[in-house]
């Protein structure tokens, strides 16, 4: 009890004075502990959901329709500009063909755009995700449009939500195997664990080296100087060996 209102002060201090409607959720996996802040408010992923997207797509992968080694074609159609894109920088001119374990790490480790959109268009769009997430009894998440549709308008992102509850529901499914196979899980655990985005975000908040396996999220500002989301979901190892989302 006294380390939940601890944390209830030190996150009513940090919002003092701020225009922001702010979602915490944690989650002991050891301990079960609890705390939730507006933790059933919808709130707009952003990149957040290229968690979601990766994980539905190695579930294809355990149910053999995909697979890690297959080659995914890069070209100007798929390598958009004005976007952000490790991936398209790496290969500027397209036409090559890269496995699709390649597209996975782009796409959630630096958090790559066009990455997410290949990876939805192979799945067979965003309703694929959302049934997959359906199956695993993941509430309190819509996903309905992709990279390139936020892109384009500013207000579809509130249309991709995961509540803080369920970010931590979800991270704690994976953990415990019931998202995916045990070789699924190992792998996407590993790519989240070498994120290289929002390196400003939890981790500077932690003890140096703590390992976190991690998905960020960011809007950044539509012209009225608005941000839409900044986001992170991601399961924590402390020096003790807990874990928590």
């Amino acid at each position: 009890l006294a380390q939940t209102s601890l944390l209830e002060q030190k996150i009513n201090s940090i919002l003092k004075n701020k225009k922001a409607t702010v979602g915490v959720s944690v989650l002991g996996f050891e301990n079960g502990f609890k705390y939730d802040k507006n933790g059933d408010k919808k709130l707009p992923m952003q990149s957040v959901f290229k968690f979601h997207i990766a994980a539905a797509v190695l579930n294809a992968v355990d149910q053999g329709k995909l697979s890690l080694h297959q080659k995914i074609m890069l070209n100007p159609s798929n390598l958009l500009e004005n976007t952000w894109s490790p991936l398209r920088d790496k290969y500027p001119a397209g036409n090559v063909e890269i496995p699709l374990s390649e597209v996975i790490e782009y796409t959630v480790a630096k958090s790559d755009n066009n990455g997410c959109d290949i990876l939805l268009r192979l799945l067979g769009g965003t309703q694929v995700v959302q049934k997959f997430m359906d199956s695993k009894g993941v509430k309190g998440f819509q996903i309905k449009y992709n990279e390139e549709d936020m892109h384009k308008d500013w207000n579809v992102q509130y249309e991709n939500y995961s509540t803080t509850k369920s970010a931590a529901d979800v991270l704690k499914k994976l953990y415990d195997g019931k998202l995916l196979s045990k070789k699924s899980t190992d792998y996407l655990m590993k790519v989240m664990l070498s994120t290289s985005t929002g390196l400003n975000k939890m981790v500077e908040q932690l003890p140096k080296n703590t390992p976190v396996a991690r998905k960020t999220g960011a809007s950044g500002k539509n012209n009225a100087g608005l941000t839409g989301a900044e986001n992170e979901i991601g399961i924590v190892t402390l020096p003790n060996g807990k874990h928590y989302a």
